[in-house]
């Protein structure tokens, strides 16, 4: 699955350079954005968008949603290649997302280095990220691929459907952050990953169908096989944080335990409260709630964890879901070769180190 990843992200990131070019000047500004009422100021622009969007993309990033985007073009029976730009609009918007997010949950590092906003200062963070939220929407514009204008509605609706649920879901995390309480229900929570995590790999599927002209049975079966991917990522994903909390944050580039010093109400989090004695709970709680940990604090939640088998609990449930995601894969009609793909996929996205 590496060698898949590897042999289409540089491809990837080729697209997403021409579509935010490193080097701003007034021809693509007037081509992409439109003439300039009066005087557009690229070097400001540049140094506003361009710098610290690439700034954070230059980190690395597997960009394994625009290439299961690409992958489920080509089981399709499509060229890949005629759908580039397309590819990168979920890919623009998770980067967007996790600048946007690292605002908020006050994060400090992200992909080994500061979170962007402790680098470019707050304001030039949240107007960059927020930009990549709306330009995936000029990409629809300018019609790669000449797609019909019936097509075209499609995918904008659909993008739009799909961004209001991630806001549903960065909501919750945000409400569960503010509070000290661990009561959510572990449902709650598989809904938050549903809206947050999961409507960026929707959003994946269903822009592969409805550019291929794929009917609505396809699509709904192909954004529940990404949507349940996303969730058993974003639980492998938190997972990773707690398996990495000893080290310097590695190659996984988020700080160590990063989760706990946010106070993230993790599945394992969740779990471990509903099996803990109460007093060890309410450390768990109180250190979670803190404004900073200690190594040792942060350590005093792991254990915690491991004790109650939280880990082991939110590995199974991972594992569940991406059989789940198989099962809704192998209900599509694509190339065999890129099914064996993407299946694969939902196990990398819960057994990747990094």
């Amino acid at each position: 699955m590496r060698e898949v990843l590897e042999e289409w992200r540089p491809i990837v990131d080729g697209e997403i350079e021409r579509l935010l070019p490193r080097a701003i000047n007034e021809t693509y500004l007037s081509e992409f954005f439109g003439p300039a009422s009066y005087e557009y100021d690229p070097d400001s622009l540049q140094r506003a968008l361009s710098v610290p969007i690439w700034n954070l993309l230059d980190r690395g990033g597997k960009r394994w949603r625009a290439i299961v985007f690409l992958l489920l073009i080509d089981g399709f029976g499509e060229d890949p290649h005629d759908y580039l730009p397309y590819a990168c609009i979920p890919e623009i918007l998770h980067n967007g997302t996790i600048i946007v997010d690292d605002v908020e949950d006050g994060a400090t590092m992200r992909r080994g280095q500061p979170a962007l906003h402790h680098i470019k200062g707050t304001d030039v963070a949240l107007n960059a990220g927020n930009a990549m939220y709306f330009l995936p929407l000029k990409i629809i514009t300018h019609n790669p691929a000449d797609l019909s204008a019936e097509t075209r509605l499609s995918a904008y609706e659909m993008l739009m459907h799909e961004l209001n649920r991630t806001h549903l879901g960065q909501g919750m995390d945000i409400c569960w952050h503010n509070k000290q309480e661990i009561d959510i229900t572990e449902q709650e929570y598989l809904e938050m990953c549903a809206c947050k995590t999961g409507c960026l790999g929707r959003i994946v599927a269903q822009l592969a169908t409805i550019v291929t002209g794929q009917d609505e049975s396809v699509q709904q079966t192909a954004a529940k096989f990404t949507e349940l991917m996303s969730v058993a990522f974003q639980i492998g994903d938190d997972i990773l944080d707690v398996e990495t909390s000893n080290e310097d944050g590695g190659s996984f580039g988020k700080g160590a335990g990063n989760d706990i010093r946010e106070g993230k109400k993790t599945l394992m989090a969740i779990h471990a409260a509903n099996h803990a004695p109460p007093e060890k709970v309410a450390r768990m709680e109180e250190i979670l709630w803190a404004d900073d940990n200690t190594p040792e604090e942060i350590e005093t939640v792991v254990d915690l964890f491991y004790e109650t088998g939280s880990v082991e609990y939110a590995r199974e449930q991972a594992q569940m879901i991406s059989k789940s995601a198989r099962e809704n894969l192998a209900e599509l009609d694509l190339d065999p070769v890129v099914t064996e793909q993407l299946s694969e996929f939902t196990q990398f996205v819960i057994e990747r180190n990094a």
